[in-house]
């Protein structure tokens, strides 16, 4: 597999990164992770300003030329001999003295993966399960897609490896948050719902395009706080990612959900379809595109 390294395409063999990247140490980095359809990196305008705003809270310098980066995607695709792709692009504080830094990071360490995705089902149907472990509070203001990841790692360890199954974070005061690896909704006659950015979740790409759509579509939406019970008594539920797209739920627990034969989750696939092979960002969505 050949991968971006700081400006240049090597492979996975030659690739290192110093033992003392903030990165490595401290968790100072963030990172998107996006899909390529027929070679088209989906939303990445969104992607990249996400990206951008994380490095500016971390304090991070680093060199974000869309056009530049879109080359290394369709590069790095050309050489690995792919065309839909799962993508990682990462930026990490770099190299710097043991011991917490202040200053800005200035010589960031950048790195642009892929890999190969699996047969994908459309509408693959997971099953919900509650987790015992509450979602932590973020790190800053708002959740960063960043290195701190161990309350998702731990998550997954405590449902085990199943791709079968996806858990359910709730909040320390019991408030529905979001899923391991993915956001969350529900429909409730007719109505969609989705938790509030106010309980920590990370605010996803295609929780975003979701909602746009919905707008577009002239849908109910409800953001907010809610209990698991209200989740239990939904007509529909099924989680986003922009790697799985949109994922319904067939069971959580004992209780059945129609899964991917859901109203709602149809009509939100069939649209998420239309727009993901030409679409670069939600705004375009907003404008007509």
């Amino acid at each position: 597999m050949y991968l971006y390294l700081n400006g240049d395409v090597v492979h996975s063999r030659e690739a290192a990164i110093s033992p003392f990247d903030h990165g490595y140490l401290y968790g100072m980095g963030v990172f998107e992770t996006f899909r390529t359809y027929d070679g088209h990196p989906f939303l990445f305008k969104d992607h990249l300003n996400r990206l951008s705003q994380g490095l500016n809270e971390l304090n991070i310098a680093a060199d974000l030329d869309e056009e530049k980066i879109r080359r290394s995607i369709s590069e790095l695709l050309e050489k690995n001999e792919l065309n839909d792709a799962y993508c990682r692009f990462n930026v990490s504080g770099g190299a710097g003295d043991i011991g917490l830094k202040t200053t800005p990071y200035e010589n960031p360490t950048v790195i642009l993966f892929q890999k190969e995705l699996p047969p994908t089902e459309p509408l693959r149907e997971k099953e919900g399960v509650f987790l015992n472990l509450r979602r932590n509070t973020p790190e800053t203001g708002e959740r960063l897609k960043s290195h701190h990841y161990l309350n998702n790692m731990a998550a997954k360890r405590e449902i085990g490896p199943s791709l079968n199954q996806e858990g359910i974070f709730l909040t320390k005061e019991g408030h529905l948050c979001e899923g391991i690896t993915s956001n969350l909704f529900w429909v409730k006659n007719g109505e969609l719902f989705t938790p509030s950015v106010d309980t920590g979740l990370l605010n996803g790409i295609t929780r975003r395009f979701i909602l746009a759509l919905t707008y577009q579509l002239d849908m109910s939406v409800r953001e907010g706080l809610f209990g698991k019970e209200e989740l239990l008594e939904a007509d529909e539920v099924f989680f986003t990612n922009s790697v799985q797209e949109i994922i319904p739920v067939r069971t959580i627990g004992s209780i059945h959900f129609p899964g991917r034969k859901g109203k709602m989750v149809r009509l939100l696939y069939e649209q998420y379809s239309k727009y993901k092979r030409h679409l670069n960002s939600i705004e375009e969505l907003q404008l007509g595109g």
